[in-house]
């Protein structure tokens, strides 16, 4: 009997410790590449390390970017969302080509993570939440970060850009959805969400991320914004891309597309039950599945 209670004083300690020392890693210790001094980009591929946050240094961010010859600050800007992986500089490759025949400033931010597996609280669902489960600061959601990286791209390089495009795919079409919902002040001309894996319902009910319960939104600027909801026709298979199947996510459907049609039917009706405007779409990519380097090429035909 001692040796049974012993034993169970000893996990609950364990799993105290553990959790201090996840929190002291996640919250507390600085965390990030170090920061590179502020200068104009480059022309062509390029990268530089800010602070993700204004009012403090902890936490940095590889931010990379490519700047095609020709472009000037009268042609648009493209942030580009990797997916669960973390591979922004694939993502940026992927779009290189595009970005030299449509004269585009690409701007692809890394939200590495060692974690990314496991922990989805920082990036796809964008920091509103700790792990632990309490309320962040706007000030340190991700998408608050993308705003910041447009303001120093202002700052470094004297422009004075005023709106930028946004594409992502798969968990970045899942940030780029809930950015739409949960920060309709950003700066966002067109946002393009591909092959998002879940998405936040408009349902006051269900609780973020999988709905909009317990957080706060304002869904007449949400669906004012211009907002694509692009889906592959053969992204249908569940296997693909470690597909979210807990029973919130089973609920909004068994697949990406099926999901990405049913978010988007059930936000259109949300729509129209309260008589707002409503600027989103979606389309659907023939003979594609969960490829984000085909749905690139369809996302660059609607910018």
């Amino acid at each position: 009997m001692k040796i049974i209670k012993w034993f169970g004083l000893s996990v609950s300690l364990l799993t105290v410790i553990i959790l201090i020392l996840g929190y002291l890693y996640l919250y507390v210790l600085p965390t990030g590449p170090e920061k590179t001094p502020v200068r104009p980009l480059s022309v062509g591929k390029d990268s530089f390390v800010m602070s993700a946050y204004k009012h403090t240094d902890r936490k940095t961010i590889r931010v990379w970017t490519y700047k095609p010859a020709q472009w000037t600050p009268k042609d648009s800007v493209l942030f580009v969302m990797h997916g669960m992986g973390r591979n922004a500089e694939d993502y940026l490759d992927a779009w290189s080509d595009i970005a030299e025949r449509k004269r585009i400033l690409l701007v692809a931010p890394e939200f590495a993570s060692q974690f990314y597996r496991v922990i989805t609280n920082d990036y796809q669902e964008g920091n509103l939440k700790s792990f632990f489960g309490w309320s962040n600061p706007e000030s340190e959601w991700a998408f608050t970060v993308i705003e910041n990286i447009f303001d120093r791209l202002n700052t470094a390089n004297d422009f004075d850009l005023d709106e930028y495009n946004i594409f992502g795919h798969s968990a970045g079409g899942q940030f780029v959805q809930r950015m739409i919902l949960m920060k309709p002040n950003a700066r966002i001309k067109t946002a393009i969400a591909g092959n998002a894996g879940t998405y936040s319902f408009v349902d006051k009910a269900v609780p973020y991320p999988y709905g909009i319960g317990t957080v706060d939104y304002d869904l007449q600027r949400s669906f004012a914004k211009h907002l694509v909801i692009l889906l592959g026709e053969l992204d249908t298979d569940a296997t693909q891309g470690k597909l979210d199947q807990s029973d919130s996510a089973m609920k909004q459907g068994a697949y990406r597309l099926e999901r990405g049609k049913r978010f988007f039917k059930l936000s259109q009706e949300s729509a129209k039950s309260q008589g707002v405007l409503f600027n989103w779409e979606q389309k659907v990519v023939p003979g594609v599945g969960h490829d984000y380097r085909a749905m690139s090429l369809a996302a660059a035909t609607l910018l």
